[in-house]
């Protein structure tokens, strides 16, 4: 999935590695986005084939074609409140798409744009805010007459994003100590899988 990623943005996810890595022997600078973009998602081959055929290639998802366990997925059926983030320049889950996406769900939906791009966008801090944010009414029309109706925030989405969980669920519990419960943890954090070599 990383490198069918990666393809999609080819002269700075892969070629610019390639000429400056293994041309110039030149190591990458370490920085967080580079080492969040290094753990990668596991998934098995049929699940992959299997998402890729539908949620891109064909967009099965979307109409309705979708089968599993004998059940037709419906997104119209899905009548929770959902907070909705897209970003900016996010060339993986593109920011018209996650707009058009957000159209199919049956309950409310808070539809908002963070500046930057797939992951410096969503893991935007609020202490470091570099990014702006945007809000407007629930996606309807054009992804282009939606943004003219939207208002700029500056710094991060994260508060506002709290802000929806309180509203959604206002009563609020202790943080949970982990290692108390019923389950002991397995190993500190952050794990053993990030010693596991692909």
């Amino acid at each position: 999935m990383a490198s069918a990623f990666n393809m999609l943005r080819p002269n700075e996810l892969i070629w610019g590695y390639v000429v400056n890595n293994y041309l110039k022997g030149k190591e990458p600078p370490a920085f967080d986005l580079l080492v969040w973009n290094s753990d990668s998602t596991r998934m098995p081959k049929a699940n992959h084939s299997f998402y890729l055929r539908n949620c891109y290639l064909e967009n099965n998802f979307t109409r309705g074609r979708i089968e599993i366990g004998g059940k037709k997925l419906d997104l119209a059926r899905v009548t929770i409140p959902i907070y909705n983030l897209a970003a900016k320049e996010d060339h993986i889950a593109p920011a018209r798409s996650v707009f058009n996406g957000a159209k199919f769900f049956g309950g409310d939906m808070r539809y908002v744009l963070a500046g930057s791009g797939h992951i410096a966008g969503v893991v935007n801090p609020v202490s470091k805010p570099k990014y702006q944010y945007w809000t407007g009414p629930r996606p309807t029309g054009e992804f282009e007459d939606w943004l003219k109706q939207t208002t700029e925030h500056p710094g991060t989405w994260w508060p506002d994003w709290i802000e929806w969980i309180k509203a959604q669920a206002p009563e609020s519990v202790p943080a949970r100590t982990p290692g108390d419960g019923k389950l002991p943890p397995l190993c500190d954090a952050p794990g053993e899988y990030v010693r596991i070599k692909a």
